[in-house]
């Protein structure tokens, strides 16, 4: 069945109206007509079983006959924080495969030895939209802007906060460290790694070093690495 994701629907409503464009996918692309049934995400849980009552190629009329909410929630939150890649593409893999297994927040860490400073959210945001309607996900990861390193350690809450990082010292496993169905942020640095003063400052600030295990990972491998190991983890 056809998904389409529609964050601005309401679950007390009982009709939808679709965007012109995607109005114009339904109708001339898919080729969908009245009477067919298609299924709606709102990117916060909710996830709506629909009929097109006026397949309209600029406003496809939408009766919603079926609303789940809070679809595939899961026991806990998790957020990564990534220096992004020089190479765009692989920092586009991870947020797809990431939004596959199951992620709720992002941040772009802009670090010491970041090749990469800008990013392109918007096309980012579409990769994501992209991957939750392909895993039928309900909810839609929130991707922030890029932040200096020093400025999100200051911010961030203290949750169950993790760095990974290559260098020497003691680090521990995930497995050992977490408590189970909690809030979980872990960084992990640019190709070049975070500095020692990056490393020291998280530390300070009541970051865990942790360990991905023994080979030396991508930074897009490493962020994915540690985004299954959590969702394993709480199943």
């Amino acid at each position: 069945m056809h998904l389409f994701y529609t964050p601005d629907i309401q679950s007390n409503h009982s009709q939808y109206f679709l965007s012109e464009e995607e109005s114009k996918h339904c109708v001339r692309v898919l080729r969908l007509q009245n009477g067919d049934e298609v299924e709606l995400i709102d990117g916060r849980g909710g996830f709506y079983e629909a009929e097109i009552i006026d397949s309209h190629p600029k406003r496809v009329i939408l009766q919603i006959n079926k609303v789940a909410l809070e679809f595939g929630k899961r026991n806990h939150y998790l957020h990564i924080a990534v220096a992004p890649t020089k190479n765009i593409e692989r920092l586009e893999w991870f947020l797809e495969k990431a939004t596959e297994i199951g992620i709720d927040e992002i941040s772009l860490l802009i670090c010491q030895r970041s090749e990469r400073k800008e990013v392109k959210i918007d096309r980012l945001n579409k990769i994501i939209t992209s991957a939750i309607k392909q895993s039928l996900k309900a909810y839609h990861p929130v991707l922030n802007e890029p932040i200096a390193f020093n400025k999100f350690i200051a911010q961030n809450p203290i949750t169950q906060n993790f760095i990974a990082h290559c260098e020497p010292g003691d680090k521990a496993q995930l497995k050992a460290e977490i408590k189970p169905h909690g809030n979980y942020l872990v960084m992990i640095g640019p190709e070049g790694d975070f500095s020692p003063a990056e490393i020291d400052a998280a530390l300070q600030s009541g970051f865990k070093a942790i360990t991905l295990g023994a080979s030396r990972l991508r930074t897009e491998t490493a962020a994915l690495e540690a985004c299954f190991e959590l969702n394993f983890l709480n199943r």
